[in-house]
Formats: C-alpha cells, structure tokens, sequence
C-alpha cells in the first residue's frame, strides 16, 4: 500500500511538473526586430548611435499606403523605434542630448519629418504624445534604384539613412567631441 501510494505521487509530480515546464515559443516575428549602429563596424565596440527598430516587408504592397503621407508613423513595424544617442549629438541640426528616445515619422513626398520623442515603450504610434516631443528634424527624400524589400535603416559617417521601397530619408548628424 506504502509503495502504492508513493508510486501514484511520483506519477501525478512528474505529469503535473513537466506541463508546468513545458515552454511554448511563438513562431519567428513577420516584422523582425534589427539594430543599427554608428559607426556600423562590429569592429567598432565604442558607437555614438543606435536604433532599435522592427523591419516590415512590403510584400507586394506600396509604402504610402503602410507609411501614409502627412501622418505620424511609428517608422517599421512593432514598438516604436528607439534610438539612443551616447554622446552631444547635432541630428538634423538640432542638438540632442545623450539619452534614449522613440523616434516617429510623418512621411511627404520631398521630406520627411523625424520625431524624437521622450516617451518610451509605445506600441506603434496609437498612444503618440506630441507634447512628449524633443524635436523635430527633416529627412530628405531621394530614390533609390534598386527597392528594398524590408524597411531598413542604416548609417553613413554623416546621415541615418532609412530606405524602403525606392524611398531612402536621409537625415544629416553630427557627434560632438
């Protein structure tokens, strides 16, 4: 009866302690989270910038109708952007203090406006507080050749360049030392 008993609660802890750990993954993110840095080098440990963003894919569709004109966007795809400056930053012009900020755009046909906003940890742009903001910059619009399939920022030793589609917003900086 005493071995009985036993048996049963071995059988009931370990039925009961592996759905307790049993993990369940969701599946791989449709918007996959990337980070771009300045300077871009991996060789590089010491960056003055860095955005955290998620990289929506057009499949098939245009990016004035997922980015639409005249409208806060939350620029990718998720949470919004996050950028953070390590050091006294000029972005766009405007000096930036050391610090995280979301970033949001509102896309135009010959500029975009970047915003850098206080408020962190937003899902999208629904709960954008423009009292929140600490600047606005402007973005010139150019066209790229090729279309880039995934929204994509990167970083040349003197603009944040975003791109998708054959849209590229090139955003002018510059570190103070």
């Amino acid at each position: 009866m005493k071995n009985l008993f036993a048996l049963s609660v071995l059988v009931l802890t370990l039925v009961f302690s592996t759905d307790a750990t049993a993990q369940k993954f969701s599946g791989l993110d449709k918007s996959p989270a990337d980070i771009a840095s300045q300077p871009s080098s991996y060789k590089i440990s010491k960056k003055n910038i860095r955005v955290i963003y998620s990289r929506p894919q057009l499949k098939g569709r245009v990016v004035s109708d997922l980015a639409p004109a005249g409208k806060v966007w939350r620029t990718g795809a998720n949470e919004s952007v996050e950028i953070t400056f390590y050091g006294e930053t000029k972005f766009g012009g405007k000096s930036i203090k050391p610090g995280t900020y979301s970033l949001y755009t509102i896309p135009g046909e010959k500029e975009w406006t970047i915003i850098l906003n206080n408020n962190l940890n937003q899902w999208g742009a629904y709960s954008y507080d423009k009292a929140a903001d600490v600047a606005r910059v402007t973005g010139k619009v150019s066209k790229n050749d090729e279309a880039l399939e995934a929204f994509s920022i990167t970083f040349t030793d003197t603009d944040m360049v975003m791109g998708w589609g054959t849209t590229l917003v090139s955003v002018p900086f510059a570190i103070s030392m």
